[in-house]
This record gives C-alpha cells, sequence and structure tokens, in this order.
C-alpha cells in the first residue's frame, strides 16, 4: 500500500515509509548536486591534507577546487602503482589515505597480466550499502508487489589473496557478500533471495551455483525476478541448468543432496531445505529435456517479471540470448558501479537497454569529466565539474575518493543523456581502450560490437544468432588481418548458414569498421581480409572457467572482447569447427575519408 502524500516523491508514489526516505534523500543529492559535491571534495582534501601524496603536490591544506585542480595531476593507476605497491607490501604510514587501507579491491581481470588493487577504506561499505539501499525504492515504483515473492540471484565469492604485508586483496563483491552489511542484513521484504547465504558465501563456484539453482527450483512459484550481477552470469546459469538438470530433478525427487555438495555449511543448510517432491522432479524434468529451450525462464519460473542483469556495454552481446531463454522479459540495469568507487543508478530502471542512464549520486566521490576527443590534445584545464557537463557530449569519467584516489582516470566514456534536477544522466559507452590494431588502423570495443550486430543480421533468417565473440590480432600472417571467434545459437539446425553466408559475414563485419581500415585493406594492402572462426558451443564457458581457474572472479568476469594470452587463444583454437574469410574487398575510396 502507497504512503501517504505528505511521504510521496516526485520520482512517483513510493511503497512504504522506508522507500519514502530513501526517494526523499535521492531528491536532496540531486537538487543540491553542486553544493554535495564541493561538500564532500572539502571533507576528502581535510581528512587527507596529511597524506604523503597530497603534501607532495604542496595543496598546503587548501581545500577549494581552484587549488586542487591547479596543483593536484590527473593521474592513471600505473602512476599511482608505486605508492600501492608499498602499501600492498606492508607500508602502514598515511600515503593516500589518513584512514587506514582496510583491504584492496581487485579489478575484474580476467585472462592475462595482473589485475589492479584498488585501496580501500572500511567506511566504503557503508558508502557502498546507502547506494544498495536506494535500489528497491527505486525498482518499487515501476513493478509492484515484489514484496508478495522472491528473487533468484545468482552471487558468487571467489576466495581471497593476501599481499605481501598480509591485507586481503579481493574483488569489491566478495568483500560486499562476506560482510556484515550483507551476512547480518535487516529483513526487507521487498528484497528476499532464494538463495540462503551459506549457498552464497561458498568458494567452489559449482556447489555454489548448484545449490542457488536448486533451491530457485524447489522456490519456482515465489520467484517474481531472475538476476545476476552481469548479463553474462545469468547466461551461464541457464546453461548449468542445461548441463545439471537431471541430478538436480534427482536431488529434488528424493530430497537428498547431490554427493559433488560436500561443503558443511552448505549441506547443513540445504538439510533444512531439501525434502521430496516427485511431482516437482518430473516438472523440471519435462521442461528441461526438450530440445527446445525458447522461453524457458518463464516455464519454470511462470511469475517473473523482468531480469535484473547489467546488459549495457559489452554486456549488450547478450541481449538476444536473455530475450532468447527468458521470451523477451524486461531487463533492469540498476547501478553503476566499479572497484574503485560506486558512482549512481538507474532512475528509470525498466527502460530499454539501449536508452539506459545511471544517474550519478554525488556523495560517492568527488567526480569531474574531462572531454572525450579522441583528435584533441589532452589537459587537466579541459575537465569539467559534475553539474557542468553537456547534454549529448562523451567524456572520460575522473575520480577523487575518500579511501586516497586523487583525480584519477577510471577509462570510462560516458556520454550525457539528460539531468534529473541538477545531477547529470549518462550513458554508458565503453571503456576507453583499442581493442584490435594491425597497422594504423584502431578499432575500439563499440566499433567491434557494431560490426558483429550489423553481421549477424545476415544470420536471422536462418534463426541462428551469435551469443558470444572475442577477437584477436593476427600478425604472423602478411599482411595481419582481425580475427573473430564466434560462437553461435542455431534454433533450427536443418537450416543453418551456409559458408557463402558465414563468409558474407565477414565482409559485412569489414564494411561496418571505420575508414582507416578500410583503406588498409583496399590501398595500403596493410591489412589482410578478416577471418571468423566459428567454435564449438560452450567454448566460451570454459574461457571463463580457465579464467576463474587463474584468479578472476565469478561476479565481475566479463568475456575479453580481444584475446593476446597464448593459452587462451590456443583453447579457443583447439574448438574451431569452421573458418571463414571476407570474399571480396569492403567498399573504400578517397571521398570517404572523414
Amino acid at each position: 500500500m502507497a504512503v501517504d502524500s505528505v511521504l510521496s516523491s516526485p520520482l512517483g508514489p513510493p511503497a512504504c515509509e522506508k522507500d519514502a526516505k530513501a526517494l526523499q534523500f535521492i531528491e536532496e543529492m540531486t537538487r543540491n548536486a553542486d553544493a554535495v559535491q564541493e561538500k564532500v571534495l572539502n571533507e576528502i582534501l581535510t581528512r587527507n591534507s596529511q597524506t604523503e601524496y597530497l603534501k607532495r603536490f604542496k595543496l598546503d591544506g587548501a581545500t577549494d577546487r581552484q587549488t586542487f585542480k591547479s596543483k593536484i595531476p590527473v593521474v592513471t593507476y600505473e602512476d599511482l602503482q608505486p605508492e600501492i605497491q608499498r602499501i600492498a607490501n606492508g607500508d602502514r604510514s598515511p600515503i593516500l589515505s589518513a584512514h587506514p587501507i582496510s583491504e584492496f579491491l581487485t579489478s575484474s581481470g580476467t585472462s592475462a597480466g595482473e589485475r589492479k588493487l584498488m585501496p580501500t577504506i572500511k567506511e566504503e561499505l557503508n558508502r557502498r550499502q546507502l547506494l544498495y539501499s536506494l535500489l528497491m525504492p527505486v525498482m518499487n515504483l515501476y513493478v509492484p508487489g515484489l514484496d508478495k515473492g522472491k528473487g533468484l540471484y545468482f552471487l558468487f565469492i571467489k576466495s581471497e589473496t593476501k599481499t605481501p604485508g598480509g591485507l586481503l586483496a579481493r574483488p569489491v563483491l566478495t568483500s560486499y557478500y562476506k560482510s556484515e552489511h550483507f551476512k547480518s542484513r535487516p529483513h526487507d521484504p521487498y528484497n528476499v533471495y532464494t538463495s540462503p547465504n551459506e549457498a552464497i558465501l561458498c568458494a567452489d563456484s559449482f556447489q555454489s551455483m548448484y545449490t542457488q539453482m536448486l533451491c530457485g527450483l524447489y522456490e519456482r512459484e515465489q520467484v517474481l525476478r531472475l538476476g545476476a550481477v552481469f548479463a553474462s552470469g545469468l547466461v551461464r546459469a541457464i546453461r548449468f541448468l542445461q548441463l545439471h538438470w537431471p541430478q538436480l530433478a534427482h536431488d529434488i525427487r528424493t530430497g537428498t543432496l547431490s554427493p559433488q555438495i560436500t561443503d558443511p555449511s552448505v549441506c547443513e543448510r540445504m538439510g533444512k531445505i531439501m525434502r521430496p517432491n516427485p511431482e516437482l522432479a518430473d516438472f523440471v524434468a519435462d521442461e528441461c529435456c526438450k530440445e527446445n529451450w525458447e522461453g524457458i525462464i518463464t516455464r519454470i519460473w511462470p511469475k517473473t517479471k523482468y531480469l535484473d542483469v547489467i546488459v549495457t556495454g559489452a554486456m549488450a552481446q547478450y541481449i538476444p540470448t536473455l530475450d532468447y531463454y527468458s521470451g523477451g522479459l524486461p531487463k533492469a540495469c540498476t547501478m553503476y558501479a566499479a572497484s574503485e568507487c560506486y558512482f549512481g543508478l538507474n532512475l528509470n530502471p525498466m527502460c530499454k537497454p539501449s536508452e539506459v542512464s545511471y544517474t550519478i549520486m554525488p556523495n560517492m566521490g568527488y567526480f569531474e569529466f574531462l572531454p572525450h576527443d579522441p583528435t584533441a590534445t589532452y589537459s587537466p584545464t579541459n575537465l569539467v565539474d559534475l553539474v557542468d557537463v553537456e547534454v549529448g557530449k562523451e567524456y572520460e569519467l575522473v575520480i577523487t575518493t575518500y579511501a586516497g584516489l586523487n583525480r584519477y582516470r577510471v577509462g570510462d566514456i560516458l556520454r550525457v543523456t539528460g539531468f534529473h534536477n541538477s545531477a547529470p544522466q549518462f550513458h554508458f559507452v565503453r571503456r576507453k581502450n583499442v581493442l584490435l590494431s594491425i597497422d594504423s588502423d584502431k578499432t575500439d570495443e563499440a566499433e567491434l560490437q557494431k560490426a558483429v550486430e550489423n553481421a549477424s543480421k545476415l544470420l536471422r533468417e536462418f534463426n541462428t544468432s551469435v551469443v558470444e565473440y572475442t577477437s584477436y590480432a593476427d600478425t604472423k600472417t602478411i599482411p595481419g588481418h582481425y580475427v573473430i571467434y564466434w560462437e553461435l545459437l542455431m534454433k533450427d539446425l536443418n537450416n543453418s548458414p551456409s559458408d557463402e553466408v558465414l563468409n558474407k559475414c565477414c565482409l559485412a563485419m569489414e564494411e561496418s569498421l571505420n575508414t582507416v581500415y578500410r583503406q588498409g585493406r583496399v590501398a595500403c594492402n596493410s591489412i589482410g581480409p578478416l577471418e571468423i572462426r566459428v567454435v564449438k558451443n560452450g567454448t566460451f564457458e570454459e574461457l571463463m572457467d580457465y579464467a576463474i581457474s587463474r584468479g578472476a572472479s565469478i561476479n565481475q568476469y566479463k568475456v575479453p572482447r580481444c584475446v593476446n594470452f597464448a593459452p587462451i587463444l590456443e583453447l579457443l583454437d583447439s574448438r574451431v569447427m569452421s573458418r571463414h574469410f571476407s570474399p571480396s574487398l569492403p567498399q573504400w575510396t578517397p571521398e570517404r575519408r572523414r
């Protein structure tokens, strides 16, 4: 029941008094965004004034923006690595932060190379919890009745490592799930999970997934929403069900737990949940044994109202697969966060994925924005404050945090779509990186994704889609060429795309790439024909398993859109079923050069 109009919010009528306070907080923060930002910077600079880092640049206790911007440089992770390494090695002096560094949050490294270590302090958990507490009050504005059921969320931790100095290093979500904020969270009827804490906190990803899926099947009539952190996690969960439904159905039929589940706390908790249910076991077996898995989510969980997953940026690749499995259920992207800092939330979570915008909450850190123009010369004087960004323009996010990152370039490119009160709203465009380059060409993640989307249109008449992809710049050939690995979902094996069609897909990708690439292909002969290698189904799941075995977090894992790590290339190439090349040159003329 909605509360009194006295407690109403410009965002809409709140579902309860607790929601009313959360929505009121959002309004206050966004109405006074610039004043909040000034206060945040003052707090950060005051408390950290005696740190080695700020003293190095002779800030001399100043807390105003002008002095801060004139004296403190804009930096990347590489610039801070010496200080971070000292902290990791055990130096407890106030290097970056006046408050003790409580642990390191690891970035979502997936394949080769060291993952970044982001220093954090204990109070950041409160700040993250605050942002989490705003998500359901917003969602309740759009989806009524979420207190009448549960959420089936696939949430995972990974085991921590320790730095030489003894500090924990772990993904930000592992830090949160293992905190008392999560484990001892008060009951919220709008945010009840089917997964018990013991299953979420099990470090063995198979046992965790198995028992979370089992609980979700037992409570299938209660499930109102399905979720994972990223879209890839939910797709992985559905594929897990495809592989393991016979054993899951057996456990439900007999009320006994698979011998593969050995974690004592999980076994004890599941012992209180398990019960023989032959009728449910028959239902699961009948649905899962069918070849056609279209709409499997709503067939098994019929009351599901939406999917709670991130499908922006590189995750947009999964939208067709999730549409197939869910019958086109809405996909809610609720928040925007990173290991370095949590940034904001989506005030219109039921919008189309292509229209997702995040409202930056000005209390989370101090935010600056570097206008993103690849042709312009970078200058720290170009940085714009939060409230001064312009609609339609793209910026790189630069943050200053309570934990001691000062004017740190996150590497995310954002486009301003509008404002909520005085707080800007941003569409996540891409990570600032170049994925592929053979010669003078530079192809980034957004461009590669667009090329894959355009090429995959040729597969529609064959009821086939690209469920996963990655790429590789093969410079061993002369000239070098782009290699794109595709995993396909073919819904009609009697009408699969021919070699000729897949060759045309190569050309369609090339036609979608930038003019520098096409000039290299046509005029300079510096780039060879693009190649698509079709891999066996399940290849990218093996890729994820490999990454997790090397320390990647199952929650934060994202398929790398470009790979150059030899073991991963060997894995991919060992699964190739067919190879296809562009049959002709793409269009390019000097007149088209821009």
